[in-house]
């Protein structure tokens, strides 16, 4: 362009389109000032609100729900609740699929949010009609109530996990729609992207702080009914709300199967396992970038780690996809396998935290729960200290800790994702060993008092377990906020949405490993004669000693995690982007340093 001479429109425009191969619906570029940023990210963020607050209107009281109104025993109910909530999380890797290789992440979003709001209807009928549920019983004794029919189990249940169902095509776009908002290629939009998960965190627990105040309290002192058709109505509310912001989204394409793609990799790998690896990277099968950058894809460099895959790039007499894999390919699924240990490690904090709406509200039920002359707190209630909690830390850590250790690291985060995973996982130990502590305690009052066998309410005030639920919160704005930001960023750019799916994964299979340790716990403390440490009347249990297997057994998880950690490679950005922000807060701070 001459000298002196202004950019014309069409120059204008084309600087303006995203870089990093977002589209619109139809498959157009777009421009940066029409589509995306927090404009966009507004509707999501307030589907998410809505969303959450459906969601935990269910989960946090289900296990009440379960034994008063179902007639469910402790282990039954908690493992029930833990059950469906792992499906739920399980679910997301085949929405994640469904997304990356056939729908796109908004038509898989639409059609999953269907089929959940079709199970949060039949659900609410199933507490609503009187041929869909027991006969109301006011027995302490449950053993005296009617119990459901086979018929009403099964639209309860039915209805819970055709929910579940449609969690798994939700969880694992919503918050990669929103993530992708944000153009990886502009240094102000990626600094906007760092902040995003913190933000996204902070505005959808106010869905979770309605639900565990406002529905569980409607839902144990007014009735099932409204405390079921409210968050569906919430739920329909915020799908239109998404659907509103439908205009300003940016998308992404979908492209062949992340399963697949990693399946070739590892079939070629071992079909060519006698071929050497040639000395240069140079040397191994690669496609020219023209090629990614006209299709709107990302090309990877070679990197040295988890060599024996490499060999699927090992150029052969063949063409078969099966035996020959570009090393952008490779990289990719190497991305994906090193995440693995990572993910592990995050099971056993994943198990801790279905405690807060199992256990951890069983035992609520046992204490005095009075406030004053006329109100009694819910105890699932209590799970709103938790949503408080991280609301607070979570702006904390954002505005004041983020700044100052950037000062510090020069890292645009502040300190490292596993770095603050770390953090959560050491508070983990912490909450299980306050938890057996004062369940302890709990215990020694219940004989004190000779209201052991009898199970009556403890005199002891329920707010004796709020520093769990308050440092559950804690813990959650470390661990669980850079769980998903870590899982997202380290993902390769066409596999996403698989990659946010191991973060709901972990939650998945931390609620299964919760079922199958309560389990297996109750079961084997029986043995000989033994009571058992878990029991419908907790106060002849010993949740104490339950408490302390679990600090134990998170003190073991940090162990094998500080290995993991060490190991661990940061994959490549694709952008400069994190480069120039590092280079900017250098320049900051030294200019601040005297002469």
């Amino acid at each position: 362009m001459a000298e002196g001479h202004p950019p014309t429109l069409a120059q204008e425009e084309l600087d303006n389109l995203t870089q990093d191969g977002t589209v619109d619906l139809s498959g157009k570029p777009v421009c940066r000032s029409k589509r995306g940023g927090w404009t966009a990210v507004s509707f999501i963020v307030v589907y998410e609100v809505f969303e959450r607050m459906a969601y935990y209107g269910i989960s946090s009281n289900l296990i009440i729900y379960l034994t008063k109104k179902l007639g469910e025993g402790t282990v039954k109910s908690a493992n029930n609740v833990t059950n469906w909530v792992g499906t739920i999380w399980i679910t997301p890797i085949l929405g994640a699929y469904v997304a990356d290789a056939h729908l796109g992440r908004y038509w898989t979003f639409v059609i999953a949010s269907a089929i959940y709001l079709l199970g949060m209807l039949v659900l609410t009928l199933a507490v609503s009609l009187d041929g869909l549920r027991p006969p109301p019983c006011s027995d302490t004794n449950l053993e005296n109530c009617k119990k459901a029919s086979t018929l009403q189990l099964a639209i309860f249940y039915g209805a819970l996990y055709t929910l579940a169902i449609g969690t798994g095509g939700t969880k694992p776009n919503i918050s990669t729609i929103g993530a992708d908002q944000f153009d990886d290629f502009d240094p102000k939009e990626k600094l906007q992207k760092l902040s995003f998960f913190n933000w996204w965190m902070f505005s959808i627990f106010f869905g979770t702080l309605f639900a565990n105040t406002v529905l569980v309290y409607i839902q144990d002192n007014v009735g099932w009914t409204l405390g079921y058709g409210l968050p569906t109505l919430g739920l329909a509310i915020s799908i239109l709300i998404f659907l509103a912001g439908s205009r300003y989204y940016r998308h992404r394409m979908p492209t062949c199967s992340p399963f697949t793609r990693m399946a070739q990799v590892i079939v070629a790998a071992i079909r060519n396992w006698r071929l050497p690896i040639p000395s240069g990277p140079k040397e191994l099968y690669e496609l020219d970038l023209d090629e990614y950058v006209n299709n709107g894809k990302f090309k990877i460099d070679y990197t040295p780690t988890l060599r024996f895959l490499n060999k699927a790039s090992v150029r052969t007499d063949s063409n078969s996809l099966w035996k020959l894999c570009t090393v952008t390919q490779v990289e990719e699924t190497k991305q994906m396998v090193r995440m693995i240990p990572v993910l592990v490690v995050t099971f056993v904090p994943s198990c801790m935290i279905a405690q807060i709406n199992t256990l951890f509200v069983k035992q609520g039920t046992t204490l005095d729960r009075q406030i004053g002359s006329n109100f009694k707190i819910p105890p699932a209630s209590l799970s709103s200290f938790v949503t408080i909690s991280l609301l607070v830390c979570v702006v904390l850590y954002d505005q004041f800790f983020v700044p100052i250790a950037r000062h510090w690291t020069k890292n645009p985060r502040g300190i490292t994702l596993l770095q603050r995973i770390g953090i959560g996982l050491v508070l983990h130990i912490v909450i299980m060993t306050i938890a057996s502590f004062t369940e302890r305690w709990r215990l020694n009052v219940a004989r004190k008092h000779g209201i052991v066998e009898s199970g009556q309410q403890v005199p002891m005030t329920i707010f004796v377990l709020l520093p769990q639920f308050i440092l559950m919160g804690t813990a959650d704005a470390f661990l669980e906020v850079a769980k998903i930001e870590f899982f997202y960023d380290q993902a390769p750019e066409n596999m996403k949405s698989l990659g946010t799916s191991y973060a709901m994964t972990t939650l998945g299979i931390g609620n299964f490993l919760s079922s199958f340790l309560l389990s297996t716990v109750s079961h084997l403390t029986k043995r000989n004669g033994h009571r058992g440490w878990i029991l419908n009347n907790l106060n002849a249990s010993h949740l104490d000693y339950y408490y302390a297997f679990f600090a134990v057994l998170n003190v073991l998880n940090f162990m094998v995690f500080l290995i993991v950690a060490r190991l661990y490679v940061y994959r490549e950005e694709v952008s400069n982007s994190i480069i120039v922000l590092k280079e900017e807060l250098t320049r900051n701070v030294q200019s601040r340093l005297p002469n």
